[in-house]
Formats: C-alpha cells, sequence, structure tokens
C-alpha cells in the first residue's frame, strides 16, 4: 500500500524545501516537492530528490566496521562501542579530553545533529572546530558591520526597482530565488549579476558584468568612489545611523578609479552603471559564498555592506545586504540541547587548518579523531596534509551512510540513518524562515542507526548516560519550549508540518542595530575587540599578479571551485555515474592559448598538488579562469582540495579557497 507523507530536505542549502515522500511497503519510492509549502511550493531540485536514491542505495553501510590488518572486518555494534568508549577512557585519562578531536561540518542540518556537542561537552570537553569553509568570513563580516546576518523576507523582493546579484548562482544553489527573480523581472525589476563565469543566472538578467576573480570588494570601492564624486549617497542614513564614515573616506582615497578599473578589469560604464542601481533604487543585494573565500574575504563583503549602506538601502522594503539569515537558528534554544558550561576542557582548531593542528598540536597531541557530517578528506583545503594528518592519529572514527575517502582511512566506521529514517527539525539559516518537521517514515538498512542512538551508547559506557536519558520529543521540546509565547509548540509543527518562525522580514527597518554602537559600523567596534583591524581596509588576495607576481607567473591562472549541480557537496559522487570524472572548466582564452578543445585531458597544477581531468570550455568566463566543481572524491580522480590553500580568511573565521593559482597543461 502507498502512502504518502510530508517531509523535509535535511541538506545543507538556502532552500530547506518541502517534501512529499511515498513510501510503499517499507520503503521510500519517490521524492517530490511538496505543494503546499509556502515558500518552496512543490519545487526540489536534483540534489532533494537523489535522497530516495541515497536511502536505497546498495552501496549504504549496514554494520559496523573495524580495520585490521589493514582490512575491514564487519564486528558487532557492542564490540565497536565498547573498543571505542575504552579508548575514549583511557585517553582522557592520560592526555585530557582534548586529546579527542571532533571533526564536523554541516552536511544536514536536522536540529538534534546538535546533540554531538552534548555528547563531547558532557565528555568534559574536546577539540573542536571553529569557522566555516563555505560561508564563514560572510557571516562574520555581516556581524561586524550590522550585529547579525540577517536577509529580508523571499517576497521582499517584489519591492526591489533593481536586484543585483553579485557572486551568487541562484540558478544552480537556490532554485527558488530564481523563480523570484523571474516573477519580479516580469513586474519590472531589473536584474544585474556581477560574476567571473557567465552562469544561468546571468542568462536571465538584463546586464551582467564580469569582473576579476577576487576583486570584488575592490570593485564596490570604485562604485563607493563615483557615488560620493556625484552626490549620491545617503547623507542622512550615515550621519544618523552609523559610525566610521571617516575611516571608510580614508579607505577610498587610497585608490584611484584608474587603478581599481585595471586591477579589477572592469569599465568605467560598469561602475557607472552599477552606482546608478544602487543611487535609485529601492535595490537589493543577494550576496554569493564564493567571494568571501580569499584572504580579503571578510572585507569583501564588508565592503559590499558598505556600499549598500552609503547608497540608503538598508532597512528599506526592497533592499538589504542578503548573505546569510542567521535570525532563523536564533529561535532555538540550542544550548540547551549542548550543554557548554559541561565542558571543563577545550581546545578548538580552524576547520580549514585542522590538518597543521593535528599535525603541530602538544599537550596533548591528538590522539583519536571522530568525524561526523563530514568527508574532511575531500571537503578541507589541502588535501594532500589533511591526509596526512589523518594517517598520523592512533584512532579514526567515522559515522556515515558510505564509505567514503575518509571512511576508507578510519579505523572504524559505524553506519548512520539518512533523513527518512529519523525523526527531527529542519531550518536553514541562509534564506527563508519557515521551520519544517520530518518524521520517521522507514527503518533503516540492517544494523544502522541514528547519530543520536549511537551517541546515547557511548555515554553510557562512558558514565554520562543521564544527559541522554531523554526522548526524541523531550529533545526537541529542550530547543523549541520557549517558542510556546509565540504560538509555536512541538504538537502545532507535526501536524502542520512547516511554521514560519518569529523573524524580522526587513531587518534593520527600525535602524537599531546589534553592534556595540548600535549603529551601522564602518568601522567595527567588535573588530578591534578581536585584535584584528575594525577600520574598513582592502586586501588582495594573497595568490595574485599584484600581492605575489612571482607565483603569478609561474601559475597564471584563477583556479575556482564551485559547487555542484547534482550533489551537496560531495554527497552524491558515489550514486551518479556521469559525476564520476574530474570535469575542469577553463576560459576560452585559455584554450585558445594552449589549444584545448572540449574532452581533452588536461593536468592542472601548483606547490601544493596536482589534479586531472577532462576539459570543458566555459563561455563568457572571465579571463584565466579554471573551475573544478569541490566535492569529487579521490577514488574518482581527486579532489580539487588537493590544490587549493587551507589559509584562515582575514577576519579569520573562513577559508580561502578561491585564492588559488595554478598552471595548466596537456596530458598524454
Amino acid at each position: 500500500m502507498k502512502q504518502v507523507f510530508k517531509s523535509s530536505c535535511p541538506l545543507n542549502c538556502w532552500d530547506s524545501c518541502g517534501f512529499e515522500v511515498t513510501v510503499e511497503d517499507g520503503k521510500v519510492i519517490k521524492v517530490e516537492g511538496d505543494k503546499d509549502h509556502p515558500i518552496t511550493k512543490g519545487k526540489i531540485c536534483g540534489r532533494g530528490r537523489m535522497l530516495e536514491t541515497k536511502t536505497n542505495s546498495k552501496e549504504r553501510l549496514t554494520v559496523p566496521l573495524k580495520k585490521v590488518n589493514g582490512i575491514f572486518q564487519e564486528i558487532s555494534w557492542k564490540q565497536a562501542l565498547d573498543e571505542i568508549a575504552e579508548k575514549m577512557k583511557e585517553l582522557k585519562q592520560n592526555f585530557g579530553p582534548a586529546s579527542v578531536l571532533h571533526s564536523h561540518d554541516y552536511a544536514n542540518n536536522g536540529l538534534l545533529k546538535n546533540l554531538d556537542k552534548r555528547f563531547f561537552n558532557s565528555f568534559g570537553g574536546a577539540t573542536s572546530l571553529v569557522g566555516s569553509i563555505c560561508w564563514g568570513s560572510g557571516i562574520e563580516a555581516q556581524i561586524w558591520d550590522f550585529g547579525s546576518s540577517d536577509s529580508h523576507a523571499p517576497d521582499d523582493i517584489f519591492h526591489s526597482k533593481h536586484i543585483v546579484i553579485w557572486g551568487r548562482n541562484v540558478a544552480r544553489t537556490n532554485m527558488h530565488l530564481f523563480q523570484q527573480l523571474q516573477d519580479a523581472k516580469k513586474r519590472g525589476s531589473t536584474i544585474t549579476v556581477i560574476d567571473p563565469i557567465y552562469n544561468a543566472t546571468a542568462k536571465i538578467s538584463d546586464h551582467y558584468i564580469s569582473i576579476k576573480p577576487g576583486m570584488d570588494g575592490l570593485v564596490a570601492i570604485g562604485v563607493m568612489k563615483y557615488l560620493i564624486s556625484e552626490n549620491k549617497q545617503d547623507v542622512e542614513f550615515i550621519k544618523n545611523y552609523t559610525v566610521g564614515y571617516e575611516d571608510l573616506i580614508s579607505l577610498l582615497n587610497h585608490f584611484t578609479l584608474e587603478e581599481i578599473l585595471g586591477q579589477a578589469e572592469i569599465s568605467f560604464e560598469d561602475i557607472k552603471y552599477i552606482a546608478e542601481l544602487y543611487a535609485y533604487g529601492p535595490t537589493t543585494t543577494y550576496l554569493g559564498l564564493g567571494m568571501q573565500r580569499y584572504s580579503n574575504g571578510g572585507n569583501t563583503i564588508r565592503l559590499i555592506d558598505a556600499l549598500v549602506a552609503i547608497s540608503g538601502n538598508v532597512g528599506i522594503p526592497g533592499g538589504g545586504a542578503n548573505f546569510g539569515n542567521i535570525q532563523v537558528g536564533k529561535n532555538f534554544n540550542v544550548q540547551a540541547l549542548t550543554l557548554p558550561e559541561k565542558a571543563t576542557s577545550t581546545r578548538t582548531f580552524s576547520m580549514m587548518k585542522q590538518a597543521d593542528g593535528v599535525l603541530e598540536a602538544m599537550d596533548p597531541k591528538i590522539k583519536m579523531i571522530i568525524v561526523t557530517c563530514g568527508n574532511p578528506l575531500v571537503q578541507v583545503p589541502d588535501s594532500n596534509k589533511i591526509i596526512r594528518a589523518f594517517q598520523s592519529v592512533d584512532t579514526v572514527v567515522v559515522i556515515d551512510h558510505f564509505l567514503t575517502d575518509t571512511a576508507e582511512l578510519a579505523d572504524y566506521v559505524l553506519p548512520t540513518t539518512t533523513v527518512f529514517e529519523e525523526e527531527d527539525i529542519y531550518y536553514a539559516s541562509m534564506y527563508h524562515h519557515y521551520v519544517n518537521y520530518g518524521e520517521k517514515l522507514v527503518e533503516p538498512p540492517g544494523e544502522a542507526k541514528s547519530d543520536l542512538w549511537i551517541w546515547t551508547e557511548l555515554a553510557e559506557r562512558l558514565g554520562f548516560g543521564r544527559e541522554f536519558s531523554y526522548t526524541r520529543d523531550e529533545y526537541l521540546e529542550m530547543a523549541t519550549a520557549h517558542l510556546c509565547d509565540k504560538g509555536i509548540t512541538l504538537d502545532r509543527l507535526k501536524e502542520e508540518k512547516r511554521v514560519p518562525l518569529p523573524v524580522n522580514h526587513v531587518p534593520w527597518e527600525t535602524k537599531k542595530f546589534s553592534t556595540p554602537s548600535g549603529k551601522f559600523e564602518f568601522t567595527s567596534e567588535l573588530g578591534f575587540n578581536k585584535e584584528l583591524e575594525g577600520k574598513p581596509q582592502y586586501i588582495y588576495p594573497k595568490e595574485s599578479t599584484i600581492s605575489n607576481p612571482g607565483l603569478a607567473e609561474k601559475y597564471p591562472y584563477q583556479l575556482l571551485s564551485i559547487h555542484p549541480l547534482r550533489s551537496n557537496h560531495s554527497q552524491h559522487y558515489l550514486l551518479i555515474e556521469g559525476m564520476q570524472t574530474v570535469k575542469i572548466e577553463v576560459s576560452e582564452d585559455i584554450a585558445k592559448e594552449k589549444q584545448l578543445a572540449d574532452g581533452d585531458k588536461v593536468t592542472i597544477f601548483n606547490d601544493r598538488g596536482k589534479l586531472t581531468g577532462d576539459v570543458k570550455i566555459l563561455k563568457k568566463a572571465h579571463a584565466n579562469t579554471i573551475n573544478v566543481d569541490e566535492g569529487q572524491w579521490h577514488k574518482f580522480g581527486g579532489s580539487v582540495n588537493l590544490l587549493t590553500p587551507d589559509d584562515v580568511s582575514d577576519n579569520g573565521q573562513g577559508s580561502t579557497l578561491y585564492d588559488c593559482l595554478v598552471n595548466i597543461k596537456k596530458t598524454d
């Protein structure tokens, strides 16, 4: 008998879609969009549909594995958990809890995924990761500027006269915003795309502007210089609601328009065009993740924020600098789930520099790594170094659905459940404000268990089982009970499946900001408090013709690593045979210079590594640009992160993945 259930997408994505899942004879047979969802309205992407394939895949791990003499053997859950717990107990006693590293990422966003932190805090602490490979610089930047990274409600786009998509291919990464763009254009809004690559979003735009990768902040400086020279800045907003404007002017005066045009490889007409968009708004800006993945990433976002601010497009309907929407996640009492007060001995590594942390840490050394919600051997920059780091540790434990590259290196692999095999609440702090409920629909294959079950069993063995003596409903109540005052209860969520959370649909409409000064801060007090430069500044990418001409002569091409169309990071490569080859996309000028045609075999390389794949020529990409989609498994040819640097961005919270120069050669 077939039954259709309302469910939710757990993938780390802007859209957080509603699902309708068809189950027959205890098996998920179809995943479609929920037409009743107020935002996603029945439309889902291929990555969401792949969750049916993922759940039913014959490649799923179904029993615990232990590596013995280099070969995995199937073992019982009792043996696996007993041995892991015993090792953790010994390490805590002999070296302290910080000898265990919890390496994690954000592959899935269920609220109860936070219980991994509850486990490690109750253990007494551990070495954990801070920052984000994905969006850390931009979030931190907007916290410095506004006090939070909050976006306008999706429907607010219809108040916008002009829409600027800056460094973001929403057709690939945010499909429901793409639909909104099309609707807004029909209503008369203009769309401008600023990006080094002419993409599917650019195809529906009124104007496409190509700039040199890594120079977005410099372009914002040029636009602000033009606005001010033409007296088109919002003097009232600047005077009454900002601090540090003099420092911004000082920065702008460091550059001439001629320098900006030459270094950013943009025309004066384009600078003027962008300035006119912001001067005659309301103009909304949707910021992408790629341009903050440079050594100057935080200040890039801050300079675009400053442009939005001086043009008077902050706190008004149809305006905004939309990057994250972390006001959504703030609705939940995550501390009640994670128990941070329980940790007595903690240490942090940067997520980007975790390899150095593992290889160099002393007092204590890292003796064990436990990996959840991630595939670091593929996703963490400078793959060769991260592989060496993981190989240097006595014990590696991986919790996953498949035998990923990271799992293959592990000593223990524990099979876990997919979204349809467990109950949870789902939301994304990136786009819309609806929280979605997903019930357990089917049983997991074999002996696969939920993350919560694994933490509970380990907690019992380690002596803090009482912290895990709750039902899933009780955990969910811990995190949501305070929302009852807003009319949001767990019972209501279970019944309605999706509920809007209380957020500001037009952030900063009151002109009261969450910064220390209560104003928009061109000069950030929080930045100074963190012993960083709080004044607005422009830093050139670390790997560029300007900052390192010698390196640029050796490696003259800019390497980007954008999100794949059909996989959420590395999750689906195993499931799609057509993705299991490396595709190296090159701009037309490179193809002409190197005499390359589609399908040619090439190798890209730098001092960190090399990668071989098949050529695809990019149409209308900025000169000297190469792209390789991130997430490819090493067993299928290798990850782009074999070449990317593991440096940390200017504000300490983000990666520098795109700050990467390479060379290219034809390969036999």
